[in-house]
Protein backbone atom coordinates (compact mmCIF):
# COMPACT_ATOMS: atom_id res chain seq x y z
CA UNK A 1 0.00 0.00 0.00
CA UNK A 2 1.42 3.93 -0.72
CA UNK A 3 0.42 6.30 1.75
CA UNK A 4 0.16 9.96 0.47
CA UNK A 5 1.66 12.87 2.28
CA UNK A 6 1.52 16.63 1.26
CA UNK A 7 2.79 19.67 2.29
CA UNK A 8 -0.18 23.07 3.86
CA UNK A 9 0.37 26.39 2.60
CA UNK A 10 0.22 29.02 5.51
CA UNK A 11 0.07 32.38 3.98
CA UNK A 12 1.61 35.08 5.47
CA UNK A 13 -0.70 37.50 6.91
CA UNK A 14 0.06 42.11 7.19
CA UNK A 15 -1.08 44.96 8.08
CA UNK A 16 -0.83 48.06 5.58
CA UNK A 17 -0.33 51.54 6.40
CA UNK A 18 -1.90 53.99 8.57
CA UNK A 19 -2.65 57.69 6.66
CA UNK A 20 -3.93 60.57 8.27
CA UNK A 21 -6.44 63.50 6.74
CA UNK A 22 -6.12 67.11 7.76
CA UNK A 23 -9.82 68.46 7.63
CA UNK A 24 -8.15 71.97 6.83
CA UNK A 25 -6.46 70.93 3.32
CA UNK A 26 -7.43 71.54 0.08
CA UNK A 27 -7.03 67.51 -0.32
CA UNK A 28 -5.77 65.29 1.98
CA UNK A 29 -1.88 63.87 2.14
CA UNK A 30 -0.72 60.14 2.69
CA UNK A 31 1.72 59.42 5.02
CA UNK A 32 2.71 55.78 5.02
CA UNK A 33 4.14 53.66 8.48
CA UNK A 34 5.91 50.92 8.60
CA UNK A 35 3.86 47.32 8.25
CA UNK A 36 3.01 45.26 10.99
CA UNK A 37 2.20 41.84 11.52
CA UNK A 38 -1.85 41.32 11.81
CA UNK A 39 -2.61 39.20 14.55
CA UNK A 40 -6.37 38.88 14.55
CA UNK A 41 -6.63 37.71 10.81
CA UNK A 42 -6.33 33.66 11.22
CA UNK A 43 -3.74 31.77 9.10
CA UNK A 44 -4.59 28.70 7.20
CA UNK A 45 -3.10 25.56 8.63
CA UNK A 46 -3.74 21.75 8.75
CA UNK A 47 -1.90 18.44 9.48
CA UNK A 48 -1.71 15.24 6.94
CA UNK A 49 -4.88 12.51 7.52
CA UNK A 50 -3.08 9.95 5.31
CA UNK A 51 -1.88 6.65 7.18
CA UNK A 52 2.12 6.80 7.25
CA UNK A 53 3.98 3.31 6.83
CA UNK A 54 6.08 2.48 9.90
CA UNK A 55 9.11 1.84 8.52
CA UNK A 56 11.61 4.56 7.36
CA UNK A 57 14.74 5.14 5.13
CA UNK A 58 17.54 3.14 5.74
CA UNK A 59 21.15 3.37 4.51
CA UNK A 60 21.91 1.97 1.60
CA UNK A 61 18.20 0.78 0.96
CA UNK A 62 17.47 3.56 -1.90
CA UNK A 63 13.81 2.53 -2.74
CA UNK A 64 14.35 3.70 -6.51
CA UNK A 65 17.60 1.45 -6.63
CA UNK A 66 20.93 2.21 -7.84
CA UNK A 67 20.09 3.54 -11.32
CA UNK A 68 19.53 7.48 -12.27
CA UNK A 69 16.11 8.40 -11.23
CA UNK A 70 14.34 9.65 -15.11
CA UNK A 71 12.25 12.39 -14.33
CA UNK A 72 9.37 13.64 -16.01
CA UNK A 73 7.23 17.41 -16.30
CA UNK A 74 4.15 17.48 -16.87
CA UNK A 75 2.11 21.22 -16.77
CA UNK A 76 -1.71 20.30 -15.75
CA UNK A 77 -1.96 24.28 -14.94
CA UNK A 78 -3.73 26.74 -16.75
CA UNK A 79 -0.58 29.30 -17.15
CA UNK A 80 2.61 28.93 -19.52
CA UNK A 81 5.87 28.70 -17.23
CA UNK A 82 9.09 26.58 -17.44
CA UNK A 83 9.01 24.57 -14.35
CA UNK A 84 12.29 22.45 -15.67
CA UNK A 85 14.75 24.70 -13.54
CA UNK A 86 12.97 24.43 -11.05
CA UNK A 87 12.86 20.82 -10.85
CA UNK A 88 16.14 20.74 -11.68
CA UNK A 89 17.48 22.52 -8.46
CA UNK A 90 15.43 20.58 -6.53
CA UNK A 91 16.53 17.42 -7.43
CA UNK A 92 20.07 18.79 -7.32
CA UNK A 93 19.67 19.41 -3.66
CA UNK A 94 19.14 15.73 -2.82
CA UNK A 95 21.90 14.84 -5.21
CA UNK A 96 24.21 17.22 -2.97
CA UNK A 97 22.56 16.33 0.40
CA UNK A 98 22.14 12.43 -0.20
CA UNK A 99 24.74 11.30 2.40
CA UNK A 100 23.75 13.96 5.07
CA UNK A 101 19.64 13.30 5.17
CA UNK A 102 19.39 9.80 3.51
CA UNK A 103 21.91 7.67 4.13
CA UNK A 104 21.95 6.08 0.19
CA UNK A 105 23.13 8.09 -2.98
CA UNK A 106 20.85 9.08 -5.17
CA UNK A 107 20.67 10.26 -8.72
CA UNK A 108 18.30 11.95 -10.83
CA UNK A 109 17.60 12.48 -14.74
CA UNK A 110 15.69 14.99 -15.54
CA UNK A 111 14.00 15.13 -18.79
CA UNK A 112 10.64 17.03 -19.16
CA UNK A 113 9.77 14.74 -22.12
CA UNK A 114 10.60 11.34 -21.10
CA UNK A 115 8.28 8.77 -22.47
CA UNK A 116 9.02 6.05 -19.98
CA UNK A 117 10.05 8.31 -16.66
CA UNK A 118 10.21 6.46 -13.21
CA UNK A 119 8.72 9.73 -12.02
CA UNK A 120 6.51 12.54 -13.18
CA UNK A 121 6.50 15.97 -11.32
CA UNK A 122 2.67 17.14 -12.33
CA UNK A 123 2.18 21.10 -12.06
CA UNK A 124 -1.47 21.72 -11.61
CA UNK A 125 -4.53 24.31 -10.70
CA UNK A 126 -5.63 21.95 -8.19
CA UNK A 127 -3.88 18.98 -6.17
CA UNK A 128 -5.81 15.76 -6.42
CA UNK A 129 -7.22 14.52 -2.90
CA UNK A 130 -4.48 13.41 -1.01
CA UNK A 131 -5.51 12.76 2.71
CA UNK A 132 -8.66 15.11 2.86
CA UNK A 133 -6.63 17.76 3.85
CA UNK A 134 -7.56 21.43 2.68
CA UNK A 135 -5.21 23.55 1.39
CA UNK A 136 -2.34 21.18 0.08
CA UNK A 137 0.16 22.91 -2.01
CA UNK A 138 1.88 19.66 -3.05
CA UNK A 139 1.25 15.25 -2.88
CA UNK A 140 3.73 13.08 -3.49
CA UNK A 141 4.07 8.61 -1.76
CA UNK A 142 5.86 8.44 0.81
CA UNK A 143 8.71 5.33 -0.99
CA UNK A 144 10.70 3.59 1.96
CA UNK A 145 10.96 0.01 0.05
CA UNK A 146 11.31 -0.71 -3.87
CA UNK A 147 8.19 -3.03 -3.56
CA UNK A 148 5.88 0.61 -3.03
CA UNK A 149 7.42 1.70 -6.62
CA UNK A 150 4.92 1.70 -8.89
CA UNK A 151 6.31 3.27 -12.14
CA UNK A 152 5.68 5.96 -13.01
CA UNK A 153 5.16 7.78 -9.73
CA UNK A 154 3.92 11.04 -9.92
CA UNK A 155 4.69 14.23 -7.24
CA UNK A 156 1.72 16.79 -7.74
CA UNK A 157 3.01 20.31 -7.22
CA UNK A 158 0.59 23.22 -7.35
CA UNK A 159 1.20 25.60 -9.76
CA UNK A 160 0.84 29.89 -9.69
CA UNK A 161 3.78 29.79 -6.84
CA UNK A 162 6.31 31.67 -6.39
CA UNK A 163 10.07 30.12 -7.89
CA UNK A 164 11.24 29.52 -4.81
CA UNK A 165 8.12 28.48 -3.11
CA UNK A 166 7.88 25.92 -6.14
CA UNK A 167 11.14 24.61 -5.86
CA UNK A 168 10.70 24.17 -2.25
CA UNK A 169 7.50 22.09 -2.42
CA UNK A 170 9.33 20.23 -4.84
CA UNK A 171 11.91 19.60 -2.44
CA UNK A 172 9.58 18.55 0.10
CA UNK A 173 7.67 15.97 -2.15
CA UNK A 174 10.72 14.44 -3.63
CA UNK A 175 11.77 14.07 0.12
CA UNK A 176 8.81 11.83 0.45
CA UNK A 177 9.14 9.76 -2.91
CA UNK A 178 12.89 9.27 -1.15
CA UNK A 179 11.29 7.70 2.54
CA UNK A 180 11.75 10.90 4.11
CA UNK A 181 8.53 12.37 6.84
CA UNK A 182 7.54 15.35 8.03
CA UNK A 183 9.63 14.49 11.21
CA UNK A 184 12.69 13.84 9.47
CA UNK A 185 15.60 16.13 8.78
CA UNK A 186 16.15 18.76 7.00
CA UNK A 187 13.13 20.48 9.04
CA UNK A 188 13.41 23.61 6.56
CA UNK A 189 11.85 21.77 3.54
CA UNK A 190 10.41 18.76 5.41
CA UNK A 191 7.99 20.04 8.27
CA UNK A 192 4.69 20.18 7.18
CA UNK A 193 3.60 23.56 7.65
CA UNK A 194 5.95 26.12 5.48
CA UNK A 195 5.78 29.71 4.36
CA UNK A 196 4.29 29.40 0.63
CA UNK A 197 4.35 32.78 -1.15
CA UNK A 198 2.50 32.52 -5.13
CA UNK A 199 3.77 34.29 -8.38
CA UNK A 200 3.58 38.24 -7.98
CA UNK A 201 -0.52 39.57 -7.93
CA UNK A 202 -1.67 43.15 -8.39
CA UNK A 203 -1.50 44.81 -5.05
CA UNK A 204 -4.94 46.26 -3.62
CA UNK A 205 -4.04 49.58 -4.70
CA UNK A 206 -3.64 48.24 -8.20
CA UNK A 207 -7.60 46.43 -7.74
CA UNK A 208 -10.59 48.02 -8.86
CA UNK A 209 -12.40 46.29 -5.94
CA UNK A 210 -9.72 44.95 -3.20
CA UNK A 211 -12.15 42.75 -0.86
CA UNK A 212 -13.26 39.55 -1.58
CA UNK A 213 -16.69 40.06 -1.89
CA UNK A 214 -19.01 43.34 -1.22
CA UNK A 215 -20.71 42.11 2.30
CA UNK A 216 -18.75 43.93 5.12
CA UNK A 217 -19.98 43.62 8.60
CA UNK A 218 -18.95 47.15 10.83
CA UNK A 219 -18.23 47.98 14.56
CA UNK A 220 -18.79 51.27 15.60
CA UNK A 221 -17.23 52.48 18.94
CA UNK A 222 -18.53 55.19 20.30
CA UNK A 223 -17.05 55.46 23.77
CA UNK A 224 -14.53 58.58 23.24
CA UNK A 225 -17.27 60.24 20.69
CA UNK A 226 -18.66 63.83 22.39
CA UNK A 227 -22.02 62.96 20.67
CA UNK A 228 -21.81 59.17 20.22
CA UNK A 229 -25.92 59.34 18.89
CA UNK A 230 -25.21 61.89 16.79
CA UNK A 231 -21.80 59.65 14.86
CA UNK A 232 -23.71 56.85 14.54
CA UNK A 233 -26.58 58.69 11.98
CA UNK A 234 -23.44 60.28 10.49
CA UNK A 235 -22.17 56.84 9.74
CA UNK A 236 -25.24 55.48 8.66
CA UNK A 237 -25.51 58.28 6.12
CA UNK A 238 -21.92 57.39 4.66
CA UNK A 239 -22.62 53.62 4.46
CA UNK A 240 -26.06 54.62 3.23
CA UNK A 241 -24.24 56.70 0.68
CA UNK A 242 -22.17 53.27 -0.83
CA UNK A 243 -25.45 50.94 -0.30
CA UNK A 244 -27.49 53.19 -2.35
CA UNK A 245 -24.89 53.14 -4.97
CA UNK A 246 -23.14 55.97 -6.37
CA UNK A 247 -21.27 56.50 -9.75
CA UNK A 248 -17.79 55.13 -9.89
CA UNK A 249 -18.22 52.49 -7.08
CA UNK A 250 -18.40 49.12 -6.81
CA UNK A 251 -22.47 48.20 -6.83
CA UNK A 252 -24.39 46.03 -4.65
CA UNK A 253 -22.15 46.79 -1.41
CA UNK A 254 -23.91 45.90 2.19
CA UNK A 255 -23.59 46.67 5.39
CA UNK A 256 -23.95 44.78 8.88
CA UNK A 257 -23.49 46.28 12.40
CA UNK A 258 -21.63 44.27 14.78
CA UNK A 259 -20.36 44.34 18.07
CA UNK A 260 -17.60 42.00 16.78
CA UNK A 261 -14.01 42.22 17.10
CA UNK A 262 -13.17 41.16 13.96
CA UNK A 263 -15.50 43.22 11.82
CA UNK A 264 -14.14 44.00 8.32
CA UNK A 265 -14.88 47.99 8.95
CA UNK A 266 -14.16 49.55 12.61
CA UNK A 267 -14.57 52.85 13.04
CA UNK A 268 -13.47 54.57 16.36
CA UNK A 269 -12.78 57.75 18.17
CA UNK A 270 -10.24 59.43 20.06
CA UNK A 271 -6.28 59.04 19.30
CA UNK A 272 -4.53 55.93 19.07
CA UNK A 273 -0.70 55.40 18.89
CA UNK A 274 -1.18 55.66 14.64
CA UNK A 275 -3.43 58.44 14.27
CA UNK A 276 -2.45 61.85 16.43
CA UNK A 277 -4.34 64.14 14.33
CA UNK A 278 -5.07 66.70 16.63
CA UNK A 279 -8.43 67.63 14.34
CA UNK A 280 -8.83 64.78 11.57
CA UNK A 281 -8.77 60.93 10.68
CA UNK A 282 -6.55 58.33 9.81
CA UNK A 283 -6.92 54.75 8.58
CA UNK A 284 -5.17 51.28 8.70
CA UNK A 285 -5.44 48.33 6.35
CA UNK A 286 -4.94 44.98 7.09
CA UNK A 287 -4.76 41.98 4.35
CA UNK A 288 -3.01 39.60 2.82
CA UNK A 289 0.30 39.48 0.99
CA UNK A 290 0.13 36.13 -1.13
CA UNK A 291 2.99 36.48 -3.25
CA UNK A 292 5.50 38.09 -0.26
CA UNK A 293 6.19 41.46 -1.85
CA UNK A 294 5.43 43.15 1.45
CA UNK A 295 2.09 45.06 -0.25
CA UNK A 296 -1.30 44.23 0.26
CA UNK A 297 -2.91 42.38 -2.00
CA UNK A 298 -6.36 41.98 -0.67
CA UNK A 299 -7.82 44.12 2.30
CA UNK A 300 -9.74 42.02 5.12
CA UNK A 301 -10.36 45.00 7.59
CA UNK A 302 -9.93 48.71 7.78
CA UNK A 303 -9.94 50.67 10.61
CA UNK A 304 -10.82 54.36 10.48
CA UNK A 305 -10.22 56.57 13.54
CA UNK A 306 -11.71 60.17 13.96
CA UNK A 307 -10.16 62.47 16.02
CA UNK A 308 -10.79 65.96 17.68
CA UNK A 309 -13.55 65.97 15.00
CA UNK A 310 -17.09 67.82 15.49
CA UNK A 311 -20.12 65.35 14.50
CA UNK A 312 -21.16 67.17 11.17
CA UNK A 313 -17.79 66.16 9.52
CA UNK A 314 -17.63 62.40 10.93
CA UNK A 315 -19.61 60.97 7.50
CA UNK A 316 -17.69 62.69 5.55
CA UNK A 317 -14.17 61.36 6.89
CA UNK A 318 -15.69 58.02 7.27
CA UNK A 319 -16.99 58.09 3.44
CA UNK A 320 -13.96 60.19 2.21
CA UNK A 321 -11.80 56.69 3.74
CA UNK A 322 -14.60 54.12 2.47
CA UNK A 323 -14.07 55.65 -1.29
CA UNK A 324 -9.97 54.78 -0.60
CA UNK A 325 -10.47 51.15 0.21
CA UNK A 326 -13.21 50.56 -2.14
CA UNK A 327 -10.54 51.14 -4.97
CA UNK A 328 -10.42 54.67 -5.26
CA UNK A 329 -6.80 55.77 -4.16
CA UNK A 330 -6.49 59.32 -5.96
CA UNK A 331 -9.11 61.89 -4.91
CA UNK A 332 -9.55 62.23 -8.50
CA UNK A 333 -11.58 58.67 -8.96
CA UNK A 334 -13.72 59.34 -5.71
CA UNK A 335 -17.12 60.15 -5.79
CA UNK A 336 -18.12 64.08 -6.41
CA UNK A 337 -18.75 64.59 -2.70
CA UNK A 338 -14.83 63.87 -1.43
CA UNK A 339 -12.94 66.08 -4.23
CA UNK A 340 -11.30 69.25 -3.12
CA UNK A 341 -14.18 69.39 -0.42
CA UNK A 342 -14.32 72.51 1.28
CA UNK A 343 -14.46 72.75 5.20
CA UNK A 344 -18.29 74.09 5.00
CA UNK A 345 -19.17 71.07 2.24
CA UNK A 346 -17.52 68.71 4.25
CA UNK A 347 -20.12 69.35 7.34
CA UNK A 348 -23.21 69.54 4.50
CA UNK A 349 -25.64 66.94 3.62
CA UNK A 350 -23.00 65.71 1.24
CA UNK A 351 -24.85 62.24 0.73
CA UNK A 352 -28.25 64.33 -0.68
Amino acid sequence: MTARTLVIAVLLVLAGCTTPLDPSATTPTDTPVPAAADPTTPTRTGTPTATKPATTATPSANPWGDEPIVVAIRNEGGRVRDFEPLVREAASFWEENDDAYLGFGVRYEVRPDAENPDLVVAFTDEIPDCGGVADAVGCAPRLTDSRMVDRPETVWVKSGLSDASTTLVTKHELGHTLGLDHDDAPQAVMRARSVIYTEPQPNATERDFPWADGDFTVRVDRENASDPDGVGRQVDHALTYYEEGTSGMPGNLTFERTGAADAEIRIRFGETPTCRASSGSCISTYGTDPDGDGAIETYTRVEITLVGLDTDAVGWHVGYWLAHVFGAEADAEKPSPFRDASYRERRSNWWE
